[in-house]
């Protein structure tokens, strides 16, 4: 992926993106229930930035050969 700024963006439909600054496509969508709104007690945005930031970390650290690539297929993620 070249070089950009991102940006995080909630949507009007609440849904919750991470897209290039000069970008309106979406690289990532986030979509909280409502029961997970009611949850986190508004806090929803807070937690889909603290996702993506790791998201990010993790992509970087991959790209840099830190962390090893999961092998293709299915898998539980948990």
């Amino acid at each position: 992926m070249p070089t950009s700024f991102l940006e995080i963006v909630e949507l009007p439909d609440g849904r919750i993106v991470l897209r290039r600054a000069d970008d309106e496509e979406a690289l990532l969508t986030l979509d909280f229930s409502s029961d997970a709104k009611l949850f986190l007690q508004g806090q929803h945005v807070e937690v889909a930035k603290a996702m993506i930031n790791v998201g990010v970390q993790m992509a970087g650290r991959m790209s840099e050969g830190e962390l090893e690539r999961e092998e293709e297929g299915s898998r539980v993620l948990h």
